[in-house]
């Protein structure tokens, strides 16, 4: 079963410096219907004007990743860690028991980005963070394991987080095909970040989105499409749904 989401049914957030898509429930974009999808509970595709971004400011408990579009991303935390991240690169941070940070524009262009929260297996953990500068031709045409699980030795993915999700992501050229296998219990969430794609005959535009539950799918297009996927178990039912 594969379902797609238009980008333009999703939750926005607009501020003066900032114009963000919400994928999932987040700020002032409350739906009961669209919490989170397992245990993807944030994708935010945020559009942040040069000298601008998030000061500091604390999580618990959240494994999150940043992966840049666009731009400059600098990052900032209270384990001490700074690093500035450009476009293919990606950052992860586990939040666990606590920690402050700080996300900004310091370049000239305006910065996209990816922010993702996924929810951890469990609470507590001790805080953790890396960043991971991707060479852009390991994703050209095949799939670039971004993350996994702690628990899954054989992946290569640098990421590791507390969670059962495997992220990879891709960019596929002009005439070219990529296939994603999802097993049985298991179910992907697809982005669109830039391009246009047809996937199992549904057409996408770029920031478009696609639920897929025990179904292999097969990424074709006529342009170019650069794209990310967040594979996981099913949930049990009720396992992973919350009020807020």
């Amino acid at each position: 079963m594969i379902r797609r989401i238009d980008n333009k049914t999703m939750g926005r957030g607009i501020h003066s410096w900032l114009n963000s898509i919400h994928h999932f429930s987040f700020a002032d974009y409350y739906n009961p219907d669209n919490i989170q999808f397992g245990v993807l509970r944030v994708v935010n595709d945020d559009l942040v004007e040069a000298g601008e971004g998030f000061d500091i400011h604390p999580h618990q408990n959240m494994e999150i990743i940043s992966y840049v579009v666009n731009g400059e991303l600098t990052h900032g935390d209270s384990m001490g860690n700074k690093s500035a991240l450009k476009r293919g690169e990606a950052q992860y941070m586990s939040a666990g028991s606590g920690v402050w940070h700080s996300e900004h524009n310091f370049g000239k262009d305006v910065l996209r980005f990816l922010q993702i929260w996924i929810l951890p297996d469990g609470d507590g953990y001790k805080p953790n963070y890396g960043d991971f500068r991707f060479k852009w031709e390991d994703r050209e045409n095949k799939w670039l394991a971004v993350a996994a699980s702690t628990k899954n030795a054989d992946s290569k993915a640098p990421i590791k987080i507390r969670a059962d999700v495997n992220v990879y992501a891709a960019f596929i050229k002009k005439g070219k095909n990529l296939a994603f296998e999802v097993a049985k219990n298991r179910q992907a969430y697809l982005v669109l970040i830039e391009g246009k794609a047809s996937i199992n005959k549904t057409d996408m535009n770029d920031r478009d989105a696609l639920e897929i539950v025990e179904e292999d799918i097969a990424v074709t297009t006529d342009s170019f499409a650069h794209v990310i996927v967040f594979e996981m178990a099913k949930p049990k039912p009720f396992e992973y749904e919350t009020d807020a």
